[in-house]
């Protein structure tokens, strides 16, 4: 209590308050505005945080991180459009509710059960992360190699339909990373003396999430005026808290655990929180029309993941989500590095950092009530405009990070390889995952390889390990019985189809 007291008072200061309210002012935005997300926001402005103090920067990607999630509400509510996928579910109900007239209501609930989510998320991560850290440090190079490669396949076989897409990403974001001469020989640098010391991970960041977006964008852009359903002041009657009290609390029992999760997400838990709470509802028959509890609990479980995915950041170095990744390469890149030893060697800022996620999560809840009819009057933004500036922001920022014309041209080559995996449906979260751990994983294999002189069963000479080793493998061989009953119920469906 000591440590979050005297993060109080740093996160409170004039400077970091303002960094916050820049924070969730801006994350708001990017959530409301379709295709812009907070890990594109993140990616562009890290550059340009190079000479800001790196609690204030990590207090405004925070404020950013929680702000995407409330805004992203807003458009799947009075647009049906998620600003976010992991507002998807929000839209179900969200959107039928405003049609009806009751747009206010359903934006009044969203605000609040995410202030309440997150608020009780930060509380866990308070709780949970410091002693995460203190067993983590125990651990040795050959766990860390388990965990993280865990990591790697997790996020790779849980996201999107298909495996192979998930793992070409992977392999196309470990290749990225192995570019350089970090081991004394240069490899992949094809004669290239600007890229011995490596690809600068914010370059291919920005370019990845904000290049390739604004160029998949252009391609598809629709020049037709959005209909979006006009919106009071956001209020709920007392019907409406009873109704939407619970499925807060549920939401939130969801949200925190998934987020804590390798390739966890939100996309689960809010999805899982829609079900529940239709199938406990007094008011089955709304659901598919308009149910206030559509909207509580998928908004809460949204919120409170969000809350979830720093516990392993901060814990244990491990990102969960694209903006996690993101934070995590702004910390290395100021020097930080994220995991057990974080909370010994930097208590200041992790202390301000845990504590500035309460003042966000109150400033957000007081900023989005009153001004929600401002953010639905954003999404008439032109796209043509949004995009420019996007793209102008990016070259920028890729361009001052080292002042080499040399990354304009990996911006480019990178932001086309962006628009070609959105084109083919290759994720994009494996291969920034890859170029982000590749390295360390290399890094605690060499180092558990040279303990033991070379002796391979290192690796798995830990309990740790062991027991990673044992989930991987379980996890394996039920995606792959999965897969052999997924072929055997297609077969007798397509010979059907043929007669």
């Amino acid at each position: 209590m000591d440590l979050l007291l005297e993060g109080f008072q740093t996160a409170l200061t004039p400077t970091n308050l303002l960094y916050a309210v820049l924070g969730v002012l801006l994350g708001t935005a990017v959530g409301v505005l379709p295709g812009i997300g907070p890990a594109m926001t993140v990616a562009l402005l890290l550059p340009v945080t190079y000479n800001v103090s790196p609690d204030s920067a990590l207090i405004m990607f925070a404020g950013i991180y929680y702000g995407g999630m409330y805004g992203g509400s807003t458009t799947s509510i009075l647009l049906n459009t998620p600003g976010e996928s992991s507002s998807v579910v929000t839209a179900i109900e969200g959107n039928k509710m405003a049609k009806a007239g009751r747009a206010a209501q359903a934006l009044a609930t969203a605000a609040v059960g995410s202030f309440i989510a997150g608020t009780i998320g930060t509380v866990l991560l308070v709780l949970l992360a410091p002693t995460v850290a203190d067993l983590v440090v125990q651990l040795g190079a050959p766990s860390y190699f388990a965990i993280m490669l865990a990591s790697l396949l997790a996020v790779t076989t849980v996201l999107g339909s298909s495996k192979l897409r998930g793992f070409i990403a992977l392999f196309l974001g470990l290749a990225i990373g192995l570019v350089g001469a970090s081991t004394g020989e240069a490899r992949l640098t094809f004669g290239q003396p600007l890229l011995a010391d490596g690809i600068d991970v914010v370059v291919v960041a920005v370019a990845i999430f904000a290049l390739g977006e604004a160029l998949w964008v252009a391609a598809h852009l629709r020049r037709r005026p959005l209909e979006i359903i006009p919106v009071g002041q956001p209020w709920m009657s007392k019907k409406d808290w009873g109704r939407s009290w619970k499925p807060w609390l549920r939401g939130t029992a969801y949200g925190f655990p998934f987020g804590a999760l390798p390739a966890g997400g939100a996309e689960v838990p809010t999805a899982l929180s829609y079900l529940t709470e239709k199938r406990l509802s007094k008011h089955p028959e709304e659901f598919g029309h308009g149910a206030i509890e559509g909207v509580a609990g998928p908004e809460a479980a949204n919120n409170a993941s969000a809350a979830g995915t720093l516990v392993p950041l901060l814990a244990i170095g491990l990102p969960t989500t694209a903006t996690a990744a993101i934070i995590l390469l702004a910390m290395q890149s100021y020097g930080i590095q994220p995991g057990p030893q974080l909370f010994d060697n930097e208590p200041e800022l992790v202390w301000a950092l845990l504590a500035s996620l309460f003042v966000a999560n109150l400033l957000l809840l007081v900023i989005n009530l009153p001004m929600a009819p401002i953010w639905a009057k954003l999404l008439q933004t032109p796209r043509p405009y949004l995009y420019a500036g996007i793209l102008f922001f990016a070259s920028l920022g890729a361009y001052s990070v080292n002042f080499q014309a040399f990354d304009l041209v990996l911006l480019l080559a990178f932001g086309l390889l962006g628009l070609a995996m959105r084109r083919f449906g290759i994720p994009v979260l494996p291969l920034i995952i890859g170029v982000i751990l590749g390295p360390r994983v290399e890094a605690q294999l060499t180092e558990a390889l040279a303990i033991s002189q070379g002796d391979v069963s290192t690796l798995w000479s830990e309990p740790v390990a062991v027991v990673v080793y044992v989930l991987i493998a379980v996890v394996a061989v039920a995606l792959a019985v999965n897969a052999v009953r997924t072929r055997g119920s297609a077969a007798p469906e397509k010979e059907e189809v043929d007669a």
